[in-house]
């Protein structure tokens, strides 16, 4: 699983979930680096999905030529009327979730919780298919964080420095993008790897 190139609206500090912009050109290079490192690497994939957002979608093609699913399961954290306004305007974390809780629910977008049950299934779903052993998803920040999350408790992913840069990938032992990952892999250039 890895996240989408950079964007327009990363650039610009603007929060982005539902909504979409286009990637910049450091996005379109980041993700044809990654797909550089996979095919140097040997790394191929059984099947490929992106979300259903066009930022996704557009790093997949980069990083690879194989047909893709997209997929409305993996897609961006809905923060409802916050989308494309300043990300200074994001409240400080729920003190008991870490994260931003409920608060986006109030406005017409989607609880923490309900991004991870929403990318926990979805992705589970897509490993129960046949010849499903090394599989590329491209989603995001915040979707690819919650399904982290599932697996991680906040306590460790501060005590690893876990930090999911645009183009970054969680990996698993045996190379492929896939449950359980073993990994993070900050393959963008502002990336540590």
């Amino acid at each position: 699983m890895m996240r989408h190139g950079e964007t327009l609206f990363n650039r610009l500090k603007k929060i982005q979930g539902a909504c979409d912009s286009p990637l910049t050109p450091k996005g379109i290079a980041d993700a044809q680096r990654v797909g550089a490192y996979f095919q140097a690497q040997g790394i191929t994939f059984d099947h490929a999905y992106s979300s259903t957002q066009e930022r996704a979608s557009d790093t997949l093609e980069l990083v690879t030529k194989q047909p893709y699913e997209r997929l409305k399961g993996i897609k961006e954290w809905n923060f409802g009327v916050f989308e494309g306004e300043s990300e200074v305007l994001n409240p400080k974390p729920d003190p008991v979730r870490r994260s931003h809780g409920d608060f986006f629910c109030q406005y017409g977008g989607e609880s923490d919780l309900q991004v991870q049950d929403r990318v926990v299934k979805t992705l589970t779903a897509v490993m129960a298919r046949p010849d499903h052993h090394q599989v590329l998803v491209v989603s995001h920040g915040g979707a690819s964080f919650m399904f982290l999350r599932q697996w991680l408790s906040m306590d460790e992913i501060e005590r690893q420095g876990i930090v999911l840069h645009n183009c970054a990938g969680i990996q698993d032992q045996d190379g492929a993008w896939r449950l359980p990952f073993v990994k993070i892999i900050n393959l963008g250039s502002n990336g540590t790897n």
